[in-house]
């Protein structure tokens, strides 16, 4: 493994740091306050990543995409990490999924996706199924040359500003060795299509500004031809894309935890009690030593793992090794920044108490630390009989 970056990388990395904090830096205070992306301030963000050219990099350039590396993509998204999640998702990267489009789906979704011409969601979790997702309830039943949808998803991530969601739902059930489990299938839905309707979620102390929605069907009819991937193999299509998802978030807790330690340490060198830094004294010199040496260990965990898929291996094991220790340190470091900081640490003045909420969050989604152990821990027995 090469671990230098190449002169397009450093300048990749370069322009999208720049970009992060020219852009995105400035409006964060009052997406904080008010919890709330305008819907001009989205596009204007829009706008100037087509300009760059990034909009959709983490797609091939067959579609119109930027046709980056994992390595590079990852690159990208640990400067995105940087920011505010509510308003870096207007730097657009739509679901890789899409790639499964076919026909006139290409034309209808995939490529309106990657010009920024529409914003896509992944509706997967319900009440009752979040890691288990075949324990999902929402029901596609087939009716003619239609499947009409029945059931409720939650905490579906940017579906306030979408255009359709990508949904998937149980079609039916299936034998296995490990009992009876239900056959899964996606689906695009277009906003606005009857029996469909975006509500509003929850509010979370995470990530605020970045708006997760209740999605409700009630008797949605929903055209085959809008069966995304096969009938029933909506699992292995959701697998596939979960795995990039979370390389994403170990990447953006990477950057997160950079720009945590960034404001941290000059903060040690420079603050005085008792008539000398603080960070002088061991109880602070160790908790930096420990930081950096922890964002390190998560940045080439998070690197080694995109490299393996760029080599064409196996990156199961390393990519839930990535997702699970990076959003852990990123907890660890945003919690140490607050202890150095002390008391100032929690005001508002402060982004650090932002970045601690934000973190918290980092561990449930795209698969659990729990879920992640699991998949670590099989991968490691299951050779072995075990």
């Amino acid at each position: 493994m090469n671990l230098g970056l190449s002169e397009e990388q450093e300048m990749i990395v370069e322009t999208v740091r720049a970009f992060v904090e020219t852009e995105i830096y400035p409006h964060e205070n009052e997406v904080e306050r008010t919890g709330v992306v305008p819907p001009e301030l989205g596009r204007e963000i829009q706008r100037k990543c087509l300009d760059l050219g990034f909009y959709a990099c983490n797609f091939p350039e067959e579609v119109g995409g930027a046709g980056l590396d994992h390595v590079t993509f990852t690159l990208v998204e640990r400067e995105l990490g940087r920011g505010s999640l509510g308003l870096t998702v207007f730097f657009g990267r739509p679901s890789g999924i899409l790639m499964a489009c076919e026909g006139e789906q290409r034309e209808r979704y995939l490529l309106p996706a990657v010009r920024g011409e529409k914003i896509d969601a992944l509706a997967i979790t319900e009440p009752d199924a979040g890691s288990d997702m075949r324990g999902m309830k929402c029901t596609a039943r087939r009716d003619g040359g239609d499947f009409v949808l029945n059931g409720t998803k939650h905490f579906i991530s940017h579906a306030d500003v979408a255009d359709f969601v990508i949904v998937f739902a149980a079609t039916g059930e299936e034998e296995t060795p490990k009992g009876i489990k239900k056959k899964i299938t996606a689906f695009l839905v277009d906003r606005g299509t009857p029996g469909f309707q975006i509500l509003k979620g929850y509010d979370s102390v995470s990530h605020r500004g970045y708006h997760n929605s209740t999605l409700s069907f009630e008797d949605c009819r929903i055209p085959e031809a809008q069966v995304l991937g096969e009938v029933h193999r909506g699992f292995d299509i959701a697998n596939q894309w979960l795995y990039g998802t979370r390389l994403t978030v170990a990447a953006t807790c990477v950057g997160r935890a950079r720009r945590v330690f960034d404001m941290t340490l000059p903060y040690a060198a420079e603050r005085k009690q008792f008539g000398r830094p603080i960070g002088a004294n061991q109880g602070v010199s160790f908790k930096l030593a420990d930081m950096i040496t922890e964002i390190d260990a998560a940045d080439w965990l998070t690197l080694s793992a995109a490299w393996r898929l760029d080599a064409g291996l196996a990156a199961d094991r390393q990519i839930a090794s990535a997702k699970l220790y990076a959003s852990e340190m990123l907890a660890r470091v945003t919690d140490e920044a607050i202890q150095i900081y002390g008391g100032m640490g929690l005001m508002d003045d402060l982004p650090l108490a932002r970045f601690w909420r934000d973190a918290r969050v980092e561990r449930i989604w795209d698969g659990t630390s729990e879920i992640q152990r699991h998949i670590i821990s099989r991968d490691l027995l299951r050779p072995l009989g075990a």
